[in-house]
């Protein structure tokens, strides 16, 4: 379980870390995200900084397990939202999400079999 867990937070900090990059660099694509979900510009940076401090809780979890844990939830959390914003706006394109939150729910799911 200790092999699985690793890999899977890895993939999972390289998936937020890597889109954590893009919110905060100023991309074009998260700008129009937030457009299209009718979510103020002034927002993109704080949702990149969410996502840099899940990955950065996700990978300080291999030192203190709890903090890894709540940063699993947070982002569970996060992509959570994420599907609400989705949705309310009648946005079916879910496969970038489906794909995101399939990595940090697996990532809650590891590490709560591998910690408890």
């Amino acid at each position: 379980m200790h092999t699985a867990h690793v890999i899977v937070t890895l993939v999972t900090a390289f998936f937020t870390g890597s889109a954590a990059v893009v919110y905060l660099i100023g991309h074009e694509y998260p700008k129009a995200q937030a457009d299209m979900k009718r979510i103020p510009r002034r927002y993109v940076p704080v949702l990149g900084s969410l996502l840099a401090a899940g990955t950065v809780g996700l990978l300080a979890g291999f030192a203190v397990p709890l903090l890894g844990l709540a940063a699993a939830a947070g982002l569970v959390l996060y992509f959570t939202g994420a599907l609400v914003a989705h949705l309310r706006v009648g946005s079916r394109n879910l496969t970038g999400w489906a794909i995101f939150f399939g990595t940090v729910l697996g990532n809650l799911v590891t590490n709560l079999l591998y910690r408890y």
